[in-house]
């Protein structure tokens, strides 16, 4: 799960700053804490970025101190946990260096942009110091793979240097993997763990979301061959199941205990849900203007319809031609979007309710016609024609349909797309929750804890975390990955599954203890 080169919204008035955890809250003495029926001497964590502890667009020994499996490995100590050990980066900047080249970004921190004191995210300052490609020839509890997909954990090589550059390996594992043709699985197994824990399968259809669905969805094209996909496509369901099943059965192999995670809805995140797909607000003379573009543009679309080569029947054209005579209203408008159709000639139409803009996107240009239209003098002296009658040439009429500035699929999930992610994150979860119920393991729903921060929020000591961008409290300023008091809550429910399968009994943390964004002045120029 990782996203580089993000632009956001200014963010003002912000609350809600790091702080450093307090894992030292007093508990009563007379308080019995107990494994149950679990074993936790020897946790071991597998998954991706959200194990690893990323935040902010990058990986960093803070994050790193605050992962999930972290927070829980200090909760298992009251009940018979073992030392937990992680792969930590060099330093807090983030970031990373391969063969001396920094490849990996610097942390995300909340900067002051402008003489208004407005606030964004800006990238830290720094050079990272941290050598990807120098192993740390060591083993770690911690086997969160950022970027990991499901069968990823089971291929060999993604351990390997060599490997970064034919972009079959992993530079995350690249530190810590035990040999360059060893699997994510076989050095999770190497260190015998008593419990587990899984998170994984995110990535097998986030990495699509993120970059707005222009790569395949294999459960389209039915290809298994997980060798042959590009590293955005969604992996097709019938490898997921093979890649999941392969990890449970071998994780639980010999009676061991542990807790699998499904997946949230993914297009739930401040990253999808942050840009609204009608700021395109307008006064009444705008919305009366853009209305009358239009119509002028529907009538042109007619004329070059029915004229050579296309020939098409008069009254045919007209109906094809209708669609784009887009009405507009004073106030909240939906922007438009780029979509290929047989029966969309011209390739645009307005977003629906629940399509979705991408955190990425140019919001500038959203401000400066980028979604509707850009009125050039030449575009206007053509729609001047048309008011006083007159008929545009061919050409002048190709200007006014230039004029159209859709928003390409690049910055945006559309309905179709949204179905696919849907489907996809649908059969996953099926797989996991059947592999819980298979093997007896504890289950947390975290599609339904993330749908409850999405809609209204988690109450905790003192608040509440939603999913707002900035000030909700439970999401990095990635917009994709948890804050340390996100990660809080994600230990907490963790707890929760383990206590009701396993009968333990463990203290909880208190979310509120947890920091969420840094403010800082110290960004890259």
């Amino acid at each position: 799960m990782i996203k580089n080169n993000i632009k956001y919204l200014a963010i003002l008035a912000l609350g809600l700053v790091a702080c450093e955890p307090e894992f030292d809250n007093p508990l009563e003495e007379t308080t019995a804490f107990t494994s149950g029926e679990a074993d936790f001497s020897n946790y071991v964590a597998l998954g991706n970025s959200l194990t690893a502890g990323y935040a902010d667009g990058a990986l960093y020994v803070t994050g790193q101190e605050n992962s999930y499996p972290n927070i829980l490995s200090k909760q298992f100590a009251f009940a018979g946990g073992g030392e937990f050990t992680q792969p930590l980066m060099s330093d807090n900047t983030g970031g990373g260096l391969i063969a001396g080249v920094q490849l990996l970004n610097n942390r995300l921190v909340l900067a002051v942009v402008d003489d208004k004191g407005t606030r964004a995210p800006r990238r830290l300052a720094g050079t990272p110091t941290t050598e990807m490609t120098t192993n740390l020839n060591s083993s770690f509890n911690n086997m969160g793979i950022p970027s990991a997909k499901s069968y990823e954990l089971l291929a060999p090589g993604y351990g390997s240097a060599v490997g970064l550059q034919t972009g079959t390996a992993n530079p995350y594992f690249v530190r810590f993997a035990s040999s360059p043709t060893t699997t994510v699985l076989e050095d999770a197994l190497e260190q015998d763990p008593s419990f587990f824990s899984l998170w994984i399968g995110s990535n097998d259809v986030l990495l699509y979301a993120l970059e707005g669905g222009v790569d395949m969805d294999h459960n389209e094209t039915g290809n298994t061959d997980p060798s042959t996909y590009m590293r955005n496509d969604i992996t097709n369901t019938a490898v997921f199941d093979q890649a999941y099943t392969t990890l449970v059965d071998a994780l639980t192999a010999g009676g061991r205990k542990g807790v699998l995670l499904n997946l949230p809805d993914v297009t739930s995140i401040p990253f999808f849900t942050t840009v609204p797909n009608n700021a395109l607000v307008l006064s009444a003379e705008q919305a009366a203007n853009l209305t009358g573009f239009f119509q002028a543009f529907a009538g042109i679309a007619t004329q070059v319809l029915a004229s050579p080569p296309n020939n098409i029947p008069l009254a045919q054209a007209q109906a094809i031609a209708a669609q784009y005579a887009i009405q507009f209203n004073p106030g909240p408008n939906k922007f438009l979007i780029k979509e290929e159709s047989p029966t969309n000639p011209f390739g645009f139409r307005q977003m629906t309710d629940e399509e979705l803009l991408l955190l990425t996107i140019d919001q500038g240009a959203l401000g400066q016609g980028y979604g509707a239209v850009v009125l050039t003098d030449d575009v206007l002296q053509v729609l001047g024609i048309l008011q006083m009658g007159g008929t545009p040439t061919p050409e002048q009429g190709a200007l006014v349909i230039g004029a159209v500035n859709a928003i390409d699929d690049k910055d945006v999930l559309d309905a179709q797309e949204l179905a696919s992610i849907s489907n996809a994150t649908t059969s996953y979860n099926a797989t996991i929750k059947s592999a819980a119920d298979t093997h007896g393991l504890a289950f947390v729903d975290a599609k339904a804890s993330l749908a409850q921060v999405a809609n209204g929020g988690i109450p905790i000591n003192g608040g509440v975390i939603t999913s707002q961008f900035g000030t909700g409290g439970g999401f990095s300023l990635d917009g994709v990955h948890p804050t340390p008091r996100g990660y809080a809550l994600i230990a907490n429910l963790i707890m929760d599954a383990i206590k009701s399968t396993y009968k333990s009994n463990l203290p909880k943390v208190d979310p509120a203890d947890f920091g969420t964004i840094t403010v800082s002045n110290d960004i890259a120029q």
